[in-house]
């Protein structure tokens, strides 16, 4: 009888020691979850605000070259820019023009390329809703004009074409400015898109980019 009571004293303790050890572990793994838990939440805590703080960088950077001048930009007075309906040719100022009045009709520029030259009339209708116009001359390197016009094809109220007989190998057009560079890895295209698409110089902002002619 003492033996018996022995052994299971001996069993109960065992089991008692197993079960300790068990909440122990328990304890243990919670703690560990816990941690872990803790450390994720952290780190998505610390990659949000990385996210918010570079976009916020990102937005400061565009509005800060929305306000920059841009070198050799050229000016006309906005005011002076005629903006008349009229569906006769138009002799512009300027080549390609940057306003003026134009045909009732606008060019589609929800980031079109065009590979063959479209009509001034409906061109500078765009650049009233808007738009900058990318044109580029046989002087333009065929990679530069490739690679504008993937910029433009991703670009809302943008478009693109040839013109030929224009000064420069590739120029930039938005209503009232126009800017002239040699390539495309020019930063000035990339400030004159921030600037000028929909930009403070669009006598018309929000009119439409599409629904218009296209080719």
């Amino acid at each position: 009888m003492a033996a018996n009571r022995s052994a299971n004293a001996d069993r109960r303790a065992r089991i008692e020691e197993m079960r300790r050890a068990e909440q122990s572990r328990e304890r243990r793994n919670r703690l560990i979850t816990i941690g872990v838990s803790g450390i994720v939440v952290l780190g998505l805590v610390g990659f949000g605000t990385f996210v918010l703080m570079k976009k916020s960088d990102e937005q400061d950077a565009k509005e800060a070259a929305a306000k920059a001048p841009i070198k050799s930009e050229q000016s006309w007075d906005a005011k002076k820019l005629g903006r008349n309906h009229v569906e006769t040719a138009v002799k512009y100022d300027m080549k390609p023009p940057v306003g003026g009045d134009h045909h009732p009709v606008w060019m589609n520029c929800d980031g079109v390329v065009y590979y063959k030259a479209i009509n001034d009339v409906n061109a500078v209708h765009s650049l009233e809703h808007g738009a900058v116009w990318v044109t580029y001359s046989k002087k333009a390197d065929k990679a530069d004009v490739e690679k504008l016009a993937a910029k433009v094809g991703k670009t809302k109220y943008t478009l693109m074409s040839p013109v030929d007989d224009q000064s420069g190998a590739i120029m930039l057009s938005a209503w009232g400015k126009q800017v002239t560079v040699d390539n495309a890895a020019d930063p000035r295209i990339d400030a004159f898109f921030t600037k000028y698409v929909q930009g403070p110089q669009t006598p018309e902002p929000g009119a439409a980019c599409t629904g218009g002619v296209g080719q």
